[in-house]
């Protein structure tokens, strides 16, 4: 048997106006995904625990079959395994956001004006990292460049217990009341502060607001957490698997699972990501011996976060045309039994830019064991109407698994 996980970051969704009233699921064109839900199980899936905040972190997790009330350890050290940081066991990893504040004097008079600095490619931001690294690195704390706007701040011999705000949660918010507060809140904001100061008039920041491209001109500090301890994933589910993703966050996860994680070229964690590659490198790996794939795609969280109505429809439509139609496809193909997991990890929903821990729609669908799931299409409402429900990720993964 083998095992594939699509997985559309933040796919899930609130009715929308601009969609006549709808979600992205109802309104996309998806027939072979429809195709799934047909004759698989549908159902919902609560992947975020009460007690945990609704990021990707803890929501990716949890459908890789990770309880994170048990695994879960903070966000940024799962990306710190991802860049290849060896944290120490004393060590905080902090996330550090490249962003666009605008130009109002004081800096807690600024308003977040693009969390991802114009999706501003790894190269440009690379240069802007160790720019800073150079100039605030301390016996302390040191800076680590990671991909495109997503970077990891390592601080030494210290400990949790900093208030701090993902700065995709505040978009075109003023960010005074979102500064960071309590244990390290005033060493955070002092680096935040002079990372402004060294970044506003950067070579790359010029060349970029001549291009009329949004400038990276600060950090923004988040997602503390130490180092993590994952059960390695072949020693807890028997499956050889491996995990296909841009984001350094899954990588991490995969990284920390002892699972291989495949590099396609390409691959931006938007909608105009190599989506093909991604599906040819899933079924190499299925061909080469591996059991399981987890293959991650994080276009509609993007497009979720930036308000995006037309390209979040237009994500979900290219993981279906692309994706799930030549998986489903090759699989057929190799004539071996398999089983598709189709989900998102939590919705993103478009009126409010920032995740939530609704529930989630989810497909099973088993090759040599096809059933009427009653429904013809998958969105939010016909998983919720099968009445079907799964209390946490790792219940639905561990059926997914039959362990």
């Amino acid at each position: 048997m083998k095992y594939v996980v699509i997985l559309g970051d933040g796919m899930a969704d609130y009715p929308n106006e601009a969609l006549g009233g709808k979600t992205p699921l109802e309104v996309a064109k998806k027939p072979n995904i429809d195709a799934l839900c047909k004759n698989g199980e549908i159902g919902l899936v609560k992947t975020v625990p009460d007690n945990l905040k609704p990021g990707s972190d803890v929501a990716n997790l949890s459908m890789m079959g990770y309880a994170p009330d048990k695994y879960y350890s903070g966000r940024s050290p799962l990306e710190a395994l991802s860049i290849g940081i060896d944290l120490a066991d004393t060590d905080i990893a902090i996330r550090c956001n490249l962003v666009t504040l605008s130009n109002e004097e004081n800096y807690a008079d600024k308003k977040m004006v693009d969390y991802s600095a114009g999706e501003i490619s790894t190269e440009e931001a690379k240069e802007l990292i160790e720019f800073v690294n150079a100039k605030l690195s301390s016996d302390k704390c040191d800076f680590y460049a990671g991909v495109s706007y997503r970077h990891c701040l390592v601080v030494h011999d210290a400990k949790l217990g900093t208030d701090f705000t993902p700065p995709h949660d505040i978009s075109d918010k003023y960010v005074t009341q979102y500064l960071p507060k309590g244990l390290y809140g005033e060493m955070a904001l002092e680096l935040m502060v002079k990372s402004y100061a060294l970044l506003k008039d950067h070579p790359v920041n010029k060349k970029r607001i001549a291009e009329g491209k949004n400038p990276a001109n600060s950090i923004w500090l988040w997602g503390e957490g130490t180092k993590p301890a994952l059960t390695p994933f072949e020693e807890k589910y028997g499956l050889k698997g491996c995990v296909i993703s841009a984001v350094d966050l899954i990588k991490g996860i995969g990284i920390g699972a002892k699972m291989n994680v495949i590099e396609v070229p390409n691959v931006t964690g938007t909608y105009h990501t190599n989506f093909k590659g991604k599906a040819e490198y899933a079924i190499d790996a299925l061909k080469s011996g591996y059991d399981y794939v987890y293959i991650h795609m994080e276009a509609p969280d993007e497009c979720g976060h930036q308000g995006d109505v037309e390209h979040k429809v237009k994500s979900i439509e290219l993981i279906d045309s692309i994706v799930v139609k030549f998986v489903k496809e090759e699989l057929d193909k190799m004539g071996e039994d398999y089983k598709i997991l189709v989900a998102p990890d939590h919705p993103t929903p478009l009126k409010l830019k920032t995740h939530t821990r609704d529930a989630v729609p989810f497909i099973v669908y088993t090759s040599n064991k096809k059933q009427d799931s009653g429904y013809d299409t998958y969105n939010e409402i016909t998983c919720k109407q099968s009445g079907n429900y799964y209390k946490d990720g790792e219940s639905l993964i561990n059926k997914f698994i039959k362990r």
